[in-house]
């Protein structure tokens, strides 16, 4: 991560900024998902590149060098279309992490079981897993009220972890590969692209590129932004794409698409891999690996966690929302934002684990909800990129799209398009889910009743502020 000296006067290289990014992006918990694509997933990898990363790149490289200061979306969207819209997507941006954690921890304890205790009944299983799950959750409560937080070593430590263990899995794959039959052919047919079940997935080609943006605001850091930003996005994004692909290999390597668990691939790839490459003498590396795994997979989580819950003060979002603003006596932390994320983040996972037994299904039904909030605020971005270009044409940018209107426009209306296409693609169904409508009206019933939310959190706040004024 950025260190203090770096902030306070040392020019960022490129390299650093580039692995601030895998580090921040590079997600453990879509690898079974992407997997689930199958080869052609590779295909969209390189759509995704060419029509969302690099209008994607472009846009946030001009708005984050011309207006650097912390609060990204927050503050290009407030400038650009007003107070209301940027309080949604300030809440939004809180929210969505907040529903999120609860998705991981599905992942968290359906990894630990299936790898610790297989041996446990299908009727024992769902109960320690929501157990497990609720209970990370106040961990991560009680480590953030008492501002207990990881070092910069430990957080960069943590995204190498993430690398290699992305890496391992693709190279055991290809051991497992010249030693034994792949188990999906990797022809060229394979590699197109078609309309079935995998859909439902393609939408993470999207949500596995958000969040580039961050490294813009560190421009006024950089020795040369108009270069470097650009080129970080690109190369960290080449990179994770890279990563996603190769780690999906070594799922693909071992289990057919449609023998693949979302949830809990990634340690039955492992298993498979370690015994079948090197031996059943090699068993306690995969729980070396798994451990790892699961360490990293906490410590990402946290860094998120802490990370949105002091980001609210950037947005104003502790002024509208009183309740988030709150201090605590002793350790000075928002505990206030930290025990809603504990209650919200509980309701949501046993709600969703009450009548379920699947836990892909559940898995996917608070990863989706948590991923359309995500995306819904960078729908303002390719536009306060367009607005901000007309209404502000005065104000110097060290870096600007090249091609004029014509790149501007055209990089906007491919972001928005495929953003648009993101949310709409997650509605649908994965092939494993065995309640349709119950998955439906959750995604419709949770966005609905969180944009509602925000409304009154925008009118609660307006009519706070008019009563001051009189």
């Amino acid at each position: 991560m950025i260190s203090k000296s770096s902030k306070e006067g040392r020019k960022l290289k490129l390299f650093e900024i580039t692995l601030f990014n895998v580090c921040c992006i590079l997600s453990l918990d879509t690898i079974g998902a992407g997997a689930s694509m199958g080869v052609q997933g590779m295909s969209w990898r390189i759509l995704g590149i060419l029509f969302f990363l690099i209008p994607y790149g472009l846009i946030s490289a001009e708005l984050g060098s011309t207006w650097p200061r912390t609060g990204g979306i927050y503050i290009w969207t407030k400038l650009a279309f007003g107070d209301f819209w940027a309080t949604m997507v300030s809440w939004l941006y809180w929210i969505n992490v907040v529903y999120w954690i609860p998705s991981i921890f599905v992942t968290f304890a359906a990894i630990f079981t299936s790898a610790f205790f297989p041996e446990l009944s299908e009727t024992i299983t769902p109960y320690l897993q929501a157990s497990l799950g609720t209970l990370l959750i106040w961990l991560i409560v009680f480590l953030g009220i008492r501002n207990i937080t990881l070092s910069d070593f430990v957080t960069s430590i943590g995204a190498i972890i993430k690398a290699v263990l992305f890496s391992v899995l693709g190279f055991l794959g290809i051991i497992y590969g010249l030693k034994h039959k792949l188990a999906n052919s990797f022809s060229l047919p394979k590699w197109m692209i078609t309309w079935d079940a995998t859909i439902a997935f393609a939408p993470l080609i999207v949500y596995n590129f958000a969040g580039f943006e961050v490294v813009s605001s560190f421009s006024d850091k950089l020795r040369e932004p108009r270069k470097d930003i650009p080129r970080a996005v690109m190369i960290a994004g080449l990179l994770i794409s890279f990563l996603y692909v190769f780690s999906a290999f070594g799922v693909l390597a071992v289990f057919r698409v449609e023998e693949i668990n979302i949830v809990t691939s990634v340690s039955d790839s492992f298993k498979i891999l370690v015994l079948k490459t090197l031996g059943d003498g090699f068993y306690w590396l995969f729980f070396v690996l798994i451990i790892f795994f699961l360490l990293a997979l906490f410590a990402f989580v946290f860094g998120w966690a802490f990370g949105s819950n002091y980001v609210i003060s950037e947005t104003g979002l502790d002024k509208k929302l009183k309740l988030l603003g709150h201090r605590h006596p002793r350790y000075e932390s928002p505990d206030h934002a930290f025990y809603l994320t504990g209650v919200i983040g509980t309701a949501l996972l046993l709600g969703n684990f009450i009548g379920m037994r699947n836990i892909q299904q559940i898995f996917w039904t608070i990863f989706a909800l948590s991923s359309i909030l995500l995306l819904l605020p960078y729908l303002f971005m390719f536009p306060a990129g367009v607005k901000l270009r007309r209404i502000f044409p005065e104000i110097p940018r060290p870096y600007r799209i090249p091609g004029g209107k014509l790149g501007l426009w055209l990089s906007a209306i491919l972001g928005e398009l495929l953003l648009f296409l993101a949310c709409i693609f997650f509605f649908i169904p994965p092939k494993n889910t065995e309640n349709v409508l119950r998955y439906e009206l959750s995604l419709v019933l949770g966005i609905f009743l969180t944009l509602v939310l925000g409304v009154v959190i925008h009118l609660k706040s307006k009519k706070r502020i008019s009563q001051k004024i009189t």
